[in-house]
C-alpha cells in the first residue's frame, strides 16, 4: 500500500471494503481499516430490489439483476481507486432464496473477483447480533434486522448472544405477498410473530431495531419531533409513544407524511410494511422501548473479525483517544485529564457509574480537539465535532454531556441559546456533570498550556484547617507558584458558584 501524506487518516492500517448485496439495496462501505471503532471512508448504495417478485416468481427480476452486477462493476472499482486492502462481500436473502441465484452470484463474483459469502439466515443474525454489541454498551435485549426480504432476531445480552431465528418478514416480501395491503401484511406479520418464541424473552428490555426502512422510520420521527441531534445511532423512543406513532405511519400514505421529504422515494413506499413489522414486534416482545442501531450486517461481519483483544475495547474511547491523536495538540495531556478528573470527581460528591465514567473520559479526550479554530469558535466547534461524529458505544444523553462539556470549557458555564437543546437531550444529571468537567478544565488549562507533565501533579482536596474558610482546596506544587494570577481566581470562583462550595488555592 502507498502510504498517503494526510495526517487525518490513522497510522498502520489500511482500507477494507464491504459489499453488502441485499434483497432492496447493493452497497458498498470502505472502511478506513479493521479496527475497534472504524471510520468510514466512502459509503455508496443503490437501490436495485433484487428480491422484488421473488415471492410471487421465485427468481430475481432481470432487470435488477443488470442493475446490481452494473452497481458492482463500479463498486470494484471504487475500492481498487481507494486502495482498499481486502475486499468482504456477503449476500443475503434474495440471492439465497431465488432459482437464479447461483447463477447471479457466479456473475457477480466475475465481475468483482472475490469470493461471495451468501449468508443463512442464522449467519445474518448472528452478524446482526455482532452489530449490536460492536456498536452498544452493554446491550441487553432483541435485535431484529428488517431487510428487504427476510427479519433475522436473535437475543442479545452482553457480549453474548443466542436464539438466531430468521422470518419471511423483510419490507418487500411482505408488501408483495400481502398485495400490497398493509392489513393483510399485519396478518401475515402476527401469523409469523406468533411462532417466535424468542420474543417472548423480550418483555421489559431493549428492541435494537436493524435494517434502513426501520431506520428511515427513525428519522421521520425525528422530524416530526424537531429534534435537534440528528444522529440516528441510539435514537431511542418509549414502547408506548412508538406504537402509537408506528401506528400513524401505517394509516398515512408516505408522501402524505410531514418530513418523508427527508426520505427517499423509493424507500416510503414500504414505510408503512416496516411499521407494521416493528409495530408487531414492539407488541409481542412487550418491550420497554426501541433503540435504532446504525450497525449492522456489515460491522457485526467486520467485528468477527477482530482478535479478542481488539474486540475487547471500549468502541467510545478507542475512537476518543483516536480523534486525540489526529486532533489535539497533546494526545498524553488528553489522557491525563481522564484520568486526574477520575480523581477529583469524589471530592465535589459525585459518585459515577460506570457508563458515566466512560462519558467523562471521552469528553477529557476530546477537549482539545478544536484548538486550531479561531478562539471565538472553539467552543461551537468542539460541540458540533463531538454531536455530529460517528461514536458507537454511547446514548444521546451521553453524546450531550460530551459535546457540552466541551463547550463549557470554553465558552463559561452558562446555558446559552447554543447549548440549550442538547441541554435538553443531556439530562440535569449529565448537564450538571458538563458543567463541573468543563468548568475543572478551564481551571487546569491554565496550568497546563495544553501540554502534559502538570495535571498528574494537581489536586482538589477538601480543605484542612490552614486552608481558612473555604471547603475545597486546589492544591499545587511549590514550582507552580508562578501560575497564580487573577485569571486562575476568577476560574476558581466560576467553579466555586456552580458547585455552591467555597474554593481556594494552597501551594503545597
Amino acid at each position: 500500500m502507498v502510504e498517503s501524506e494526510a495526517q487525518g487518516r490513522l497510522p498502520g492500517i489500511n482500507p477494507i471494503s464491504v459489499v453488502d448485496i441485499g434483497s432492496n439495496s447493493v452497497r458498498l462501505v470502505i472502511y478506513e481499516g479493521l479496527s475497534r471503532a472504524p471510520s468510514v471512508l466512502f459509503n455508496e448504495k443503490v437501490l436495485c430490489g433484487l428480491g422484488k417478485g421473488l415471492a410471487a416468481t421465485g427468481r430475481m427480476d432481470d432487470a435488477a439483476i443488470e442493475r446490481a452486477l452494473k452497481a458492482l462493476t463500479r463498486f470494484r472499482a471504487l475500492s481498487d481507486q481507494a486502495r482498499a486492502f481486502e475486499m468482504h462481500v456477503m449476500a443475503t436473502a434474495a440471492a439465497r432464496e431465488a432459482e437464479n441465484g447461483d447463477k447471479f452470484i457466479a456473475d457477480a463474483e466475475a465481475i468483482l473477483g472475490r469470493e461471495i459469502h451468501v449468508l443463512t439466515g442464522e449467519q445474518e443474525a448472528r452478524f446482526s447480533a455482532f452489530g449490536i454489541i460492536a456498536g452498544y454498551f452493554d446491550p441487553d435485549g432483541i435485535a431484529g434486522d428488517l431487510g428487504g426480504g427476510s427479519l433475522e432476531l436473535v437475543d442479545v445480552k452482553g457480549g453474548s448472544y443466542s436464539g438466531e431465528l430468521t422470518l419471511p418478514l423483510g419490507g418487500l416480501r411482505l408488501a408483495e405477498l400481502s398485495g400490497n395491503s398493509v392489513s393483510k401484511a399485519r396478518t401475515i406479520a402476527r401469523q409469523h410473530l406468533k411462532k417466535a418464541a424468542i420474543l417472548k424473552n423480550g418483555e421489559g428490555r431493549t428492541f435494537y431495531a436493524v435494517g434502513g426502512t426501520w431506520r428511515n422510520i427513525a428519522k421521520l420521527h425525528m422530524e416530526l419531533r424537531d429534534y435537534p441531534l440528528h444522529m440516528m445511532h441510539d435514537y431511542r423512543i418509549e414502547a408506548e409513544e412508538a406504537i402509537e406513532f408506528l401506528g400513524n405511519v401505517v394509516s398515512m400514505k408516505p408522501s402524505k407524511i410531514e418530513g418523508a421529504k427527508s426520505i427517499s422515494r423509493n424507500r416510503r413506499a414500504l414505510l408503512p410494511f416496516g411499521a407494521v413489522a416493528l409495530q408487531e414486534v414492539m407488541k409481542s416482545t412487550g418491550a420497554a422501548r426501541v433503540s435504532f442501531s446504525a450497525l449492522g450486517v456489515r460491522e457485526g461481519f467486520l467485528y468477527s473479525l477482530l482478535g479478542q483483544a481488539e474486540a475487547g475495547r471500549d468502541p467510545l474511547l478507542t475512537a476518543a483517544g483516536e480523534l486525540s491523536v489526529l486532533r489535539a495538540r497533546s494526545p498524553e495531556h488528553a489522557r491525563e485529564l481522564a484520568a486526574w478528573t477520575g480523581r477529583m470527581f469524589p471530592v465535589f460528591g459525585v459518585t459515577e457509574t460506570l457508563e458515566d465514567s466512560r462519558y467523562r473520559q471521552a469528553a477529557c479526550l476530546l477537549a482539545d480537539i478544536s484548538w486550531r479554530a479561531h478562539p471565538d469558535y472553539r467552543g461551537l466547534q468542539a460541540l458540533n465535532i463531538i454531536a455530529h461524529s460517528t461514536f458507537t458505544g454511547i446514548s444521546h444523553g451521553g453524546r450531550a454531556y460530551i459535546a457540552l462539556t466541551n463547550y463549557f470549557r470554553f465558552e463559561g458555564l452558562s446555558d446559552d441559546g447554543v447549548s440549550s437543546r442538547l441541554s435538553a437531550i443531556a439530562g440535569s444529571k449529565y448537564l450538571e456533570y458538563a458543567k463541573l468537567l468543563g468548568g475543572m478544565l478551564r481551571v487546569v488549562y491554565l496550568f497546563s498550556a495544553s501540554m502534559p507533565g502538570i495535571v498528574p501533579r494537581l489536586a482538589f482536596e477538601k480543605a484542612g484547617p490552614e486552608d481558612g474558610d473555604v471547603d475545597i482546596v486546589l492544591v499545587a506544587p511549590r514550582d507552580c507558584e508562578g501560575f497564580i494570577g487573577e485569571r486562575l481566581n476568577g476560574r476558581l470562583q466560576q467553579l466555586a458558584k456552580l458547585t455552591g462550595k467555597k474554593l481556594g488555592f494552597r501551594l503545597g
